[in-house]
């Protein structure tokens, strides 16, 4: 039987194990989803020699990039990006070769074009994490303009005191790839002037838990554009289920 996993810590949040599992008892394939809560990226090499069936990983918060010193082999994306969210595990021997690729790029991508028109030309992306990244990627990709948002200074960063209602009149997409208003802490939502929304702005969560964020529910409440992430969730592991199985 062969087995493919996630890496990260803490995990009780995890949709992944369910949903392959799933999909490999639906579609009579001989293999096994498990959770491999590793309190440091250090551990990563004896996940891998413990589970000799190993065949892919997904990576979750927060290796995303620290495990790209591990790998043998990275995508031109996933480098462009600077995050690695699927490993492909190969076996040659005694030998283990490992090649990471970015499926949230994919997911995220796919997910938002359709929601975009005309008026989205400038986005703002909270938080400055593996995924916001992906986000950055895939939204310059689409011809977006991005700024990515924190508490803290950053370089190529404001902070969110900075954005005024001109700002949202004018970055009218706004992705939320940090943890705020995540379950159990759901009534919590990023400080943004609500308020100063319209028909025209897009509020992207890759939140998927609860269903309708704190963060849509402002926003809905003054007609902007809502969506959570579990449409990305889906076509992200759709696509790591293809890299783990491509021939290279």
């Amino acid at each position: 039987m062969d087995i493919y996993g996630l890496i990260g810590y803490p995990l009780g949040h995890s949709f992944s194990i369910s949903y392959h599992n799933q999909r490999f008892d639906d579609e009579g394939i001989d293999a096994k989803y498990v959770n491999f809560e590793i309190p440091s990226i250090d551990n990563l090499p004896e996940v891998l020699s413990s589970t000799p069936k190993l065949k892919g990983l997904n990576v979750t918060i927060p290796y995303k990039e620290k495990v790209m010193e591990f790998l043998d082999y990275i995508s031109p994306e996933a480098r462009a990006i600077g995050a690695v969210n699927v490993i492909k595990v190969i076996h040659e021997g005694k030998s283990i070769i490992l090649k990471g690729y970015n499926s949230d790029v994919i997911g995220f991508t796919k997910s938002i074009e359709p929601m975009l028109e005309k008026c989205h030309t400038k986005a703002l992306i909270l938080g400055t994490g593996g995924a916001s990244k992906a986000v950055n990627y895939g939204l310059k990709s689409l011809g977006l303009e991005t700024v990515y948002v924190s508490r803290y200074e950053r370089p190529n960063t404001i902070q969110y005191e900075s954005i005024t209602p001109e700002v949202v009149k004018e970055y009218k997409v706004i992705v939320n790839c940090t943890p705020i208003g995540m379950y159990p802490k759901s009534d919590e939502c990023p400080p943004l002037p609500y308020e100063a929304m319209d028909s025209d702005n897009i509020l992207y969560d890759l939140i998927y838990n609860p269903d309708e964020t704190m963060f849509m529910k402002q926003g809905a409440k003054y007609n902007a554009q809502t969506k959570n992430g579990l449409e990305m969730l889906l076509l992200q592991a759709f696509a790591s289920w293809e890299f783990w199985n491509s021939k290279d």
